[in-house]
C-alpha cells in the first residue's frame, strides 16, 4: 500500500514537472512572438510623410511647369504642352525609380563606393566625347544618349555615397587630421575642381562644396581641423584672386556679381533676368495673380520654367503659396534629418544626411538668387523646376532615403 502510495506521488510529480516545462516553453514561444511583434512595430515599412511631401511637390511642379512654360513652349515649338508632357514622363520614371529604390537594400552601395567614387568622376569628363557631349546655353554640361542627362547630377549623388562608404568604412581610421579631414575634403575637391575646368559648372561646385562640409562634420571631423583649413583655403583664393584680377574683373561672373550689387543699372543687360523675376515676385502680393495668370511668364523672364520658377510661383500664388512652398520643403528636412537620425547603421545616417543636405542646399540657393539675395549661379528648384534628368535622380535619391527609413527605428 504504502508502494502504490510513493508510485502515485511520484506520477503526480512528473505529471507536474511535465505541465511546468510545457508552460516554460510556451511562456518563451509568446515572449519571443512578442519580441518579434514589437520589433516589427518598431520599424517603419515606409515613410508615409516624406512620400506624401514628394508627391505634393511633383504635382506643384507640373502644374507650374505647365503654366511657366506654355508661352515659350508655343513659340518655340508650336506646342503650349511640350515641357510639361516632358516633365511628366519624367516624374513617371522617377517615381518608378523611386519606388524600385526604396525596396533595394541600401547597404548594397556601401559595398563598391570606391567605384562609384570612380564613376562619378569620369562620368564628368563625357561631356567631352564628340557625338554626345552637347552645348546648351553657351555651357558644355550634358551629354545626350537618346535623353538628355546632366552628368554633374549624377556626380552630386555618387559622391555622397562614397562619403558616406568611406566615413563607415572600418578599415579607416577616422580620429586623425589626415583620414578624418583632409583626404575626404580632397575626395570632394576632385569633382569641383574638373566640373570648374571641364564644364564650367561653378554652381554644382559651390553644392557639392556645401554637401560635402556638412557630411564632414556630422562624421565628426574636429571643427579646429575644418577651421584651419579653411583659413588655408581663403588665403589661398584671396591670392589668386589678386593675381587673377583683371581676368576676373572682366568675366561674365563680374558681371553678375555687379548686376548682384546694382541690379537696377543694367536692367536690360547683365541683371535683366534677376529684375524680372523681382516684378514677378512683387507682382503676386500676398495670394497672388491666380494660377496661370502670370504676365512676366510671357517671355519677360528668360525660361521661366527652369531656374526662376519660383518667381512664377511668387506672382501667381503670392506670399501664401510662397510659404505653403517653404513650409513642404522644411517638412522634408525635417523628416531626413529623421530618418539620418533612427538609422541603425552610420552609412545609412550620412546618406540620408547626404541626400537630405543636397535638396536643402539647392532650395535656399535657388531661393537666394530668384530674390537677389545673392548673385545669379543657375541652381534649379528641387522637384519644381523643368528639368527630366535631374528630377529622376533626385525620385532616385529619394528611394534611397525610403529604404533608409524602413531599417530605421519607427519615427
Amino acid at each position: 500500500m504504502q508502494k502504490q502510495k510513493k508510485a502515485n506521488s511520484n506520477n503526480r510529480k512528473s505529471t507536474n514537472k511535465r505541465r511546468n516545462v510545457s508552460k516554460n516553453v510556451e511562456q518563451s514561444h509568446n515572449y519571443t512572438n512578442i519580441t518579434k511583434i514589437a520589433n516589427f512595430q518598431g520599424k517603419n515599412k515606409m515613410d508615409m510623410p516624406l512620400v506624401i511631401v514628394v508627391l505634393i511637390l511633383i504635382s506643384l511642379g507640373i502644374v507650374m511647369v505647365l503654366s511657366a512654360s506654355a508661352p515659350s513652349a508655343l513659340a518655340d515649338f508650336g506646342n503650349s504642352y511640350h515641357y510639361v508632357i516632358t516633365q511628366g514622363i519624367a516624374a513617371i520614371l522617377g517615381l518608378i525609380a523611386m519606388m524600385v529604390l526604396s525596396k533595394v537594400d541600401y547597404r548594397i552601395f556601401q559595398k563598391f563606393y570606391w567605384w562609384i567614387y570612380a564613376f562619378s568622376i569620369l562620368i564628368i569628363f563625357t561631356v567631352l566625347i564628340p557625338g554626345v557631349g552637347m552645348e546648351v546655353s553657351g555651357a558644355r554640361r550634358w551629354i545626350k544618349l537618346g535623353f538628355q542627362i546632366q552628368p554633374s547630377e549624377i556626380t552630386k549623388i555618387g559622391l555622397i555615397i562614397s562619403l558616406a562608404g568611406y566615413f563607415s568604412d572600418k578599415k579607416n581610421k577616422l580620429d586623425g587630421f589626415w583620414k578624418g579631414c583632409f583626404v575626404p575634403l580632397i575626395m570632394a575637391a576632385v569633382p569641383i575642381l574638373l566640373l570648374y575646368k571641364i564644364q564650367n559648372h561653378l554652381s554644382a561646385g559651390i553644392i557639392i562644396a556645401m554637401v560635402a562640409v556638412i557630411m564632414i562634420i556630422i562624421s565628426g571631423c574636429q571643427l579646429k581641423y575644418l577651421f584651419s583649413l579653411a583659413g588655408v583655403g581663403i588665403t589661398g583664393v584671396l591670392g589668386i584672386l589678386i593675381l587673377l584680377k583683371d581676368k576676373l574683373s572682366s568675366g561674365f561672373r563680374s558681371d553678375r556679381v555687379m548686376a548682384w550689387l546694382n541690379p537696377w543699372e543694367d536692367t536690360s543687360g547683365t541683371s535683366y533676368q534677376t529684375v524680372q523675376g523681382l516684378y514677378a515676385i512683387g507682382s503676386g502680393g500676398l495670394f497672388g495673380v491666380g494660377l496661370g495668370e502670370s504676365k512676366q511668364k510671357y517671355l519677360y523672364i528668360p525660361e521661366a520654367h527652369n531656374d526662376f520658377i519660383f518667381a512664377i510661383l511668387a506672382e501667381e500664388l503670392g506670399f501664401v503659396g510662397c510659404l505653403l512652398v517653404i513650409v513642404l520643403f522644411a517638412i522634408l528636412v525635417v523628416r531626413g534629418v529623421l530618418i539620418a537620425i533612427r538609422s541603425e547603421d552610420t552609412f545609412g545616417s550620412l546618406v540620408a544626411i547626404g541626400i537630405t543636405a543636397l535638396i536643402a542646399v539647392q532650395v535656399i540657393l535657388n531661393i537666394a538668387v530668384v530674390t537677389n539675395t545673392i548673385p545669379n549661379t543657375g541652381i534649379s528648384l528641387p522637384f519644381l523646376s523643368y528639368g527630366g534628368s535631374s528630377l529622376i535622380i533626385l525620385l532616385s535619391s529619394i528611394g534611397v532615403l525610403l529604404n533608409i527609413s524602413r531599417s530605421a527605428k519607427k519615427i
